[in-house]
């Protein structure tokens, strides 16, 4: 599991230097997700507003903090997170595992190592997220015990 969590937090690092800061945000480091989303442009912010809210009803014991410049979601250890770039919204934390068994939910949407890739316009379903979130805070509880 701790190769899964390195591997998502090099992906992470690596998009941010490779796409770089998005346009119109002034600077990176906020304190927390409110500041951090306050940056985005508003259609952005909205999607990404959705996708935290779904989370934190999904995960609602999850902690949620800035990690790496995103926000992050940690319950038992690192949960979820999201970002925006120029061109797409991400959410991190799914293993190939979760990506297997939800492949055909995820048709519509590209997939890059073990991240998922949407945009505003077609945001991930509220099921789907769910049922992620879900079987991330499992496979959390079980690799505690």
């Amino acid at each position: 599991m701790h190769l899964v969590i390195n591997f998502i937090i090099s992906v992470i690092k690596y998009n941010h230097e490779k796409e770089g800061r998005l346009k119109g945000r002034k600077d990176s480091t906020a304190k927390n997700v409110d500041e951090h989303l306050a940056k985005l442009p508003e259609e952005q912010r909205k999607a990404l507003e959705w996708l935290r809210k779904v989370i934190k009803e999904a995960a609602p014991e999850a902690e949620e903090v800035i990690s790496y410049r995103i926000p992050t979601y940690r319950y038992h250890g690192p949960l979820v997170h999201f970002a925006a770039f120029k061109n797409h919204l991400s959410f991190y934390g799914v293993n190939r595992s979760l990506l297997e068994t939800f492949k055909d939910e995820l048709q519509e949407h590209k997939i890059s190592g073990t991240t998922i890739h949407f945009i505003p316009e077609n945001p991930l379903p509220e099921a789907l997220v769910r049922k992620i979130v879900k079987k991330r805070m499992k496979e959390n509880e079980e690799s505690k015990k």
